[in-house]
C-alpha cells in the first residue's frame, strides 16, 4: 500500500471530520494544518449547548434560502469558523498555516481566514459565493487550490 501525499492524508482526514456535521443541508470538515501537524479541527453545526438542526428543523429549508445567500439564517457555524475557534480556545496560533477543507469558504469565512493569516486553502467542492472568491484573490497572498483526488495511474497504484 502506498502513502498518501500530505494533500490527500489531510483532505481524507477532512472527509471525516464532515462526518461530525449537524446540518442538513451539507457535511463540511475542516482542517487546519502547519508544517505537517493539525492544529485544529471544525465541523459544521450549531453551537455548544444548542439544539442541533436535525432536532428542531432547518429554517434557511424552511424560507427556501438559496445556498451561498443569507447565511445569518442559520443556527449552525460553518466547519471553517469551529477550525479557527478551536484553535484560538487552546491558545494556538494559525498564522501562515494551510486549511483543508472538504467545500470552498463562503464569504463571511473567507473573510476570518483572510484575517487569521491562512496562506493556502485546499477545498475540494466549489460553493456558489462569488464574493468569496473575489475577496480571496483580492487578498493577493492566499493559495487556493481545487484537491482532486489521484488517480491510481497517477499514484502508481496496481
Amino acid at each position: 500500500m502506498e502513502r498518501p501525499d500530505w494533500d490527500s492524508y489531510f483532505m481524507e482526514i477532512a472527509q471525516i471530520v464532515s462526518k461530525r456535521s449537524t446540518c442538513l443541508r451539507r457535511a463540511v470538515g475542516a482542517v487546519l494544518v502547519k508544517d505537517k501537524q493539525i492544529l485544529a479541527t471544525g465541523y459544521n453545526g450549531t453551537p455548544k449547548g444548542l439544539p442541533h438542526c436535525e432536532e428542531v428543523g432547518c429554517l434557511r429549508e424552511q424560507l427556501n434560502v438559496p445556498s451561498g445567500q443569507m447565511h445569518e439564517l442559520c443556527r449552525g457555524i460553518h466547519a471553517e469558523q469551529n477550525s479557527v475557534i478551536q484553535a484560538a480556545v487552546n491558545g494556538v496560533s494559525i498564522s501562515g498555516s494551510t486549511l483543508y477543507c472538504t467545500h470552498q469558504p463562503c464569504v463571511v469565512c473567507s473573510k476570518i481566514l483572510i484575517n487569521a493569516g491562512i496562506k493556502r486553502i485546499v477545498y475540494a467542492n466549489p460553493y456558489p459565493d462569488k464574493l468569496a472568491a473575489e475577496m480571496m484573490h483580492e487578498a493577493g497572498n492566499i493559495e487556493m487550490i481545487v484537491f482532486t483526488e489521484k488517480t491510481d495511474q497517477e499514484t502508481g497504484k496496481k
